[in-house]
């Protein structure tokens, strides 16, 4: 048996005897009635009292062992801890025991902004003091604070407690809890916190349109939704991802019409197609302007919603056009799994929306239309047209019901700009009233985000005036990318196929992080002279700080194996205050992560890495890894604790990286 688990076992034993000897204990100070029948409230002597006092004591212990116990029976080789939900767990028990008559506690736990005051600080003094006031009870929250600390038992994670100001409480951590943390990440490799049952998340995103290129506007969608399903696979949910493209509509009655012009022989033999934009806009032109060709163009559309096989084929050989360009797009931005899935995979399911919203009697007549009110808003959808047609709300309605009915998503999220909100809200609020989703039960949820926009902070469009398209404005990135490289040299020392490695990685990672290191509900300014400096919180600053960590292991000439083999059995001495500073910032990655998951705001792990980054590098300037002679040059010394500082420091940094969707390279 694993010595580790074995440990565990052993020590799970030794409470569950502990446990049962606390409760005989507690059986002997249980009194209930005294013997004259009157209550005990009435008859209280001071041993009784003491009595008392012990007595809650020892119901704290057994909480706080049995807590121990399941944690360490359940826990997963699979995970790394939280620190912010251990320390909770220990200070709402504590706050508990302490203040029994509160319902529900205030637990306030938070990373120390600085470092005389502790690790980390529980700051619920503050709160409780306003919750007892309430209830009658006028308590300092320095007071309760030390009546906290006294009910804090004996713990893995906490090595000292003290008290500042009015009453926050200092937490000091044992280098014992981190120190197996740091050498997990070395042996097993970057894990996630435990997140409980496993959910199916439907991400939809990125969206572009059937006959258009992408542009710019896609760009948040494509990468947010892309980074955000990375994050939510890291954690152990199953990930469908969905491209809900612009694939119907009267357009193509156009597109099919010129399509029959240009090239009759379609049904036979694939034509030669290739730019699809030009085509679109040239069947734009002639429907505009001639008015036979508008008028078969329509009567196409009806052939297209009839499913004639003809205009299917038609219809898919159009389709088949765009995904071949998206999917460059996509493979550019290391972006794999996205399924097709359009408006076109709707439409027959639109009049079983209709039908069931009907019978509930939820649809009202209005000038002809059928119209839904939904709660929250005064503006109704409207779900069928006067004419007998569908409508966007209606192929959402269909979109939302398929999605929690037949894929049995538990998330449904939508990765669509902000500009859309009062719509999916709309969307959304029909659904529940519906009855497709309890909100207690599901999270459906519009992931929104402002728009992109140019140095000049206005949306982001070409000289001409035209969108950007997203093809060139990679391009741009690659060639920028590129020029910098060759700025610093680095095609001097580079082979070939790592100048383009590096290439590649600045250029599509810089584009990236600078989407997602904002707040993606703010608009953001492009600027390619920001992106790729290589100071500040950039991917070039953090790709780059990455490659040096990396170098520090090969200048010892120690390869992977080495450093698994010294994880295993070199005890990380973390004595220097850096040392320590940089191991407790390396495990707040699953904090980081839980976070995360609530809001789904990625800019703070862009934040978190920076960070990490640069305390990395207050670390590197005062602690010596790799020592050398002075007259030779000559390896003399291999500060090994140090060296695994440093690899743990990358595993997070490469995870944090491929979350992002940021490569990283071992040469830069």
């Amino acid at each position: 048996m694993d010595p580790t688990v074995s440990g565990f076992l052993s020590r799970a034993v030794q409470q569950e005897a502990d446990i049962a000897r606390l409760k005989a204990d507690i059986a002997r100070l249980q009194n209930g009635k005294m013997q004259d029948g009157s209550d005990e409230e009435d008859q209280v002597s001071p041993e009784l009292q003491k009595l008392r006092a012990a007595n809650d004591k020892l119901k704290f212990r057994i909480t706080h062992l049995k807590r121990n116990i399941e944690a360490e029976k359940g826990q997963s080789d699979d995970c790394m801890p939280d620190i912010n939900e251990v320390l909770k767990d220990v200070f709402g028990d504590a706050i508990r025991a302490a203040f029994p008559d509160l319902a529900d506690p205030v637990i306030a736990v938070t990373t120390s902004q600085q470092q005389r005051f502790g690790d980390y600080q529980c700051n619920s003094a503050m709160g409780l003091a306003q919750q007892l006031k309430a209830l009658g009870q006028k308590v300092a929250p320095r007071e309760i604070a030390q009546n906290i600390i006294s009910h804090v038992g004996e713990n893995d994670i906490v090595d000292k407690l003290d008290i500042a100001g009015p009453g926050f409480i200092n937490i000091h951590l044992k280098k014992t809890f981190v120190c197996p943390i740091l050498n997990k990440i070395l042996t097993r490799g970057v894990l996630p916190p435990s997140v409980g049952e496993k959910k199916k998340v439907i991400i939809d995103m990125s969206s572009p349109n059937i006959a258009k290129e992408m542009h710019v506007g896609h760009l948040r969608s494509t990468i947010i939704g892309e980074s955000i399903s990375r994050l939510l696979e890291f954690v152990g949910h199953n990930i469908l991802k969905l491209n809900h493209l612009g694939d119907w509509g009267t357009q193509f009655g156009m597109l099919i019409a010129h399509l029959e012009d240009q090239f009759p022989n379609y049904r036979e033999e694939s034509p030669p197609l290739q730019d699809l934009q030009t085509f679109y806009k040239a069947s734009k032109v002639r429907f505009d302007n001639e008015e036979e060709f508008k008028k078969r163009a329509y009567a196409l559309v009806v052939r297209l919603q009839a499913h004639d096989p003809d205009i299917i084929k038609a219809w898919k050989l159009i389709c088949e056009i765009s995904y071949r360009e998206f999917n460059k797009i996509y493979d550019k931005l290391d972006i794999h799994n996205l399924i097709p899935r359009g408006e076109s995979f709707y439409q027959d399911l639109m009049g079983d929306v209709v039908k069931e919203l009907d019978g509930k009697g939820f649809l009202e007549f209005d000038e002809g239309r059928k119209i839904m009110f939904v709660p929250d808003t005064t503006i109704p959808m409207t779900i069928v047209k006067s004419d007998g047609g569908y409508t966007y709300d209606t192929s959402d309605m269909a979109a939302i019901r398929q999605r929690l009915h037949d894929e049995k998503g538990d998330w449904i999220l939508y990765v669509i700009d902000a500009g859309q909100g009062v719509h999916m809200q709309c969307v959304f609020s029909g659904a529940k009233k519906a009855g497709w989703y309890d909100p207690t039960k599901n999270r459906v949820e519009h992931i929104g985000f402002g728009v992109v926009l140019g140095e000049d902070k206005k949306k982001f469009k070409t000289r001409s005036g035209d969108t950007v398209k997203l093809k060139d404005l990679l391009d741009e990135g690659l060639k920028r990318a590129l020029d910098k490289l060759k700025e610093k040299g680095r095609h001097e020392v580079l082979s070939p196929e790592e100048l383009e490695a590096a290439q590649q990685s600045v250029a599509y990672g810089c584009i990236k992080y600078a989407d997602l290191c904002h707040n993606r509900v703010n608009d953001y300014v492009f600027s390619f002279d920001r992106m790729l400096d290589d100071k500040g919180n950039t991917a070039v600053y953090l790709l780059y700080a990455y490659t040096r960590i990396k170098s520090i292991a090969r200048l010892a000439k120690l390869d992977q194996e080495a450093i698994t083999k010294a994880a295993a059995s070199v005890a990380v001495s973390l004595d220097h205050e850096k040392e320590w500073k940089l191991a407790k910032c390396i495990i707040k990655f699953p904090s980081i992560i839980t976070k995360i998951l609530d809001d789904l705001y990625m800019h703070t792990l862009c934040e978190y890495l920076y960070e990490l980054s640069t305390t990395f590098t207050e670390f590197y300037d005062v602690c010596y890894c790799v020592e050398k002679d002075k007259q030779t040059g000559e390896v003399v010394k291999v500060n090994m604790d140090r060296i695994l500082l440093c690899e743990a420091t990358a595993a997070v940094m490469s995870k944090g990286f491929s979350i992002l969707g940021l490569k990283e390279v071992s040469k830069m």
